[in-house]
């Protein structure tokens, strides 16, 4: 049975950090994988995606501050958020998938497996 569990979300003043954890079983260690956020009423967008050769893509709003990362040996994937805005306000999700190739997926419909989410606040 696949499980993708969420952790270290949290609320958080404007300019602080938090770092956020996905623990993977059920499934090899060599899938693509991801860190997506949807706020309120807005619809599910990638925030940040790994492949199996360690190759990154972020979305422009979060890139320089936040910063994904994968261990393979533990099978778990990280999510380090820096310079949180109120804009990063939103249930993060951690999802995994087979890799399309050497490229490095960033739409939904890329990844069928999905944890539940942890919520991120960020306030003044």
């Amino acid at each position: 049975q696949v499980q993708l569990l969420e952790s270290g979300g949290g609320s958080v003043e404007v300019g602080g950090s938090l770092s956020l954890s996905c623990a993977v079983s059920g499934l090899a260690n060599d899938r693509c994988m991801g860190w997506f956020r949807q706020a309120p009423g807005k619809e599910r967008k990638g925030v940040a995606t790994i492949n199996t050769y360690g190759d990154t893509d972020y979305a422009d709003s979060v890139q320089g501050r936040f910063t994904i990362s994968k261990d393979k040996v533990d099978n778990s994937l990280y999510l380090q958020l820096n310079s949180l805005k109120p804009e990063d306000t939103a249930m993060y999700f951690c999802a995994a998938d087979w890799c399309p190739g050497e490229s490095v997926p960033m739409k939904e419909t890329d990844f069928g497996y999905w944890g539940q989410g942890t919520q991120v606040t960020v306030s003044y």
